[in-house]
Order: structure tokens, then C-alpha cells, then sequence
């Protein structure tokens, strides 16, 4: 069975000032997390004596991984995905999430391909009309939560005016209390009029929509993230998520930032992978947008301890 469980908001342009949804831009970056370079030891103890070694680090348990290995055309694995279906009115996308296979395959290489195309193949409806793009969007709700833990996800995104790949979560509770109350954590969003930038967000009760707690990260040299794969992060304990690109942290979020109002990550939330098409934040797909365009996913993984 698929259930659509669709996006509640508008989101926010990124990158200058916080406007329209989904993710947001402070292009201040708060709280950076320091850490000893790698490699680099502890400094000497008292009295010239050595410094007391570190204890060992526990073990990491990996919670939840999928390679998407499998030939070429295959269906994701319906014991740790379940597939979404329908339009999205809330954020006024344009594209139909389409089930099976059709729009999100295995290539055969490692990869999961989610895949947007200008197409109607069954007389799709959508909240404008006749629907014009197809698309697919992923979730583990009924297969896998977690509580805490790094989340992350390797990727190569899509280019081109209208693009809306995201990597998010949302509260396990969300069918009891609804969105925003369920809290949502936004790994990754890309809109594509930003090709070099991503963003990381959180949304709560009363700081949700354009409202919702970010910030950006930009590429050095102008680069664009469709050129290549990147790894996209958070690292997430009981009052606090920390976000990292390729392994470089960019912000960190805690109780602190909300301004007095609640923060709701304290609990098991599910994974979600999607493509979607144009909608308030991103725009509209225009003249020169080629299709299809594609969210290629090299692996997601859960890992705690």
C-alpha cells in the first residue's frame, strides 16, 4: 500500500534572506562544531607526563543501510521503501509521484535513479489540471525510524530551472498531530536556480514554512552540485542536529535557536527521498529546463553509537 503523506508548506527561497519555504538561507552559519584535525594528537599532560588517553570510542551500529544494488530497472526494496503517490497541492508542484518503478529504478550500477520527465502516460490529474511531469518520491514510515543517530546520503542531484531534490525526515507521530507538530528535518534541498547551493532546515510548531530554522552552504569556485556526488548529513543527538557536506559542518541547531518555542526532535522520525517538480520555492520549470532530469543515489545509511 502507498500512502502520500504530502508536504504541509510553502518553502523558502534560500541563499539572501528567509522568504518562501522549505529550507531557508542564513547565510551566517552558526555554532560551528571544532574538532582536532584528523590524525592530529592530544596535547602533553601536566608535569611533562603524557596525556591520558582517550577512551575508546564505542562502536557505530549501522541502523539502516541500502547500496541499492540489484539489475538494472529493478524496483527499490519494498522491505525498507515504501512508495509514494499523487500531486501536492500545499506546495503547488506540478508533478504526478508515480508507484513500481516507473520513476525510481535501480541502474544496475549501485545507484538508485529517481527520474523526472515531462510526460503523462495514464491521464494523471493533478491539483492544476492534467498533470505534465512525473516523478517519485520514497519513504521508510512502517519500515524504519530512528531516534538520533548520523544520517546520511550520498547523491549527485539534477540541474535545470524547476529541480527540487530533497533528502528530509518527518516525525514518526505525524498521523497523530499533524504537520508542523511533527517536526520535519531537512537533510538536503536544492532549488535549481541555486545550483551550487543546498539547505538544511528545521520546522516546528511555529516555525514552519518561511518561519522554519536554517541555513545554506555554497560550493568553493562556483561549482555546481549536479556536476558530481556529494554527501549530504546530519548528525543528530537529543537537543541538537548538525549538518555537513562532504564532511564539512555547517550549522548546528539547537533548543537555544527556537526563540522559547518547542522543540520537537526528540523522538523517532522516518526518511524520505524525493524529486519533485517547480512549486512555490523552486519555481517553475521554463524554456530551458531539458528533460529528464535525475536524482542519482549512491547509498543512504543510519548509523548510531
Amino acid at each position: 500500500m502507498t500512502v502520500h503523506l504530502s508536504r504541509h508548506t510553502v518553502r523558502h527561497t534560500s541563499g539572501r534572506r528567509r522568504t518562501t519555504l522549505y529550507a531557508l538561507s542564513l547565510l551566517c552559519v552558526s555554532a560551528l562544531v571544532t574538532a582536532l584535525p584528523a590524525g592530529a594528537a592530544p596535547g602533553p599532560g601536566p608535569a611533562g607526563h603524557p596525556a591520558a588517553p582517550h577512551p575508546a570510542a564505542a562502536p557505530s551500529a549501522v541502523t539502516f543501510s541500502d547500496d541499492f544494488d540489484g539489475p538494472a530497472g529493478s524496483a527499490v526494496d519494498g522491505g525498507r521503501w515504501q512508495i509514494e503517490t499523487g500531486d501536492n497541492v500545499n506546495n503547488h508542484e506540478r508533478q504526478f509521484y508515480t508507484a513500481g518503478n516507473s520513476n525510481a529504478a535501480l541502474d544496475g550500477q549501485g545507484n538508485l535513479v529517481i527520474t523526472a520527465r515531462k510526460e503523462n502516460p495514464a491521464d494523471y490529474q493533478c491539483w492544476y489540471g492534467t498533470c505534465q511531469y512525473t516523478s517519485a518520491r520514497l519513504n521508510t514510515s512502517g519500515r524504519f525510524t530512528t531516534a538520533y543517530g548520523h544520517v546520511e546520503a550520498r547523491m549527485k542531484v539534477p540541474r535545470g530551472q524547476g529541480m527540487w531534490p530533497a533528502f528530509w525526515m518527518l516525525g514518526d507521530d505525524i498521523g497523530s498531530v499533524g504537520w508542523p507538530n511533527s517536526g520535519e528535518i531537512d537533510v538536503m534541498e536544492n532549488v535549481g536556480f541555486e545550483p551550487g547551493t543546498v539547505h538544511g532546515t528545521l520546522h516546528g510548531p511555529g516555525y514552519s514554512g518561511s518561519g522554519g530554522i536554517g541555513a545554506g552552504y555554497t560550493l568553493p569556485g562556483g561549482a555546481a552540485f549536479a556536476d558530481d556526488f556529494h554527501t549530504f548529513a546530519v548528525d543528530w543527538a537529543p537537543d541538537s542536529v548538525t549538518w555537513s557536506v562532504d564532511g564539512t559542518v555547517y550549522q548546528r541547531r539547537t533548543p537555544a535557536d527556537l526563540g522559547g518555542k518547542q522543540w520537537v526532535f526528540n523522538k523517532p522520525f522516518f526518511l524520505i527521498l524525493n524529486l519533485a517538480v517547480g512549486g512555490y520555492w523552486p519555481g517553475d520549470p521554463d524554456g530551458n529546463t531539458t528533460f529528464p532530469q535525475r536524482l542519482v543515489v549512491d547509498y543512504v545509511r543510519v548509523t548510531t553509537g
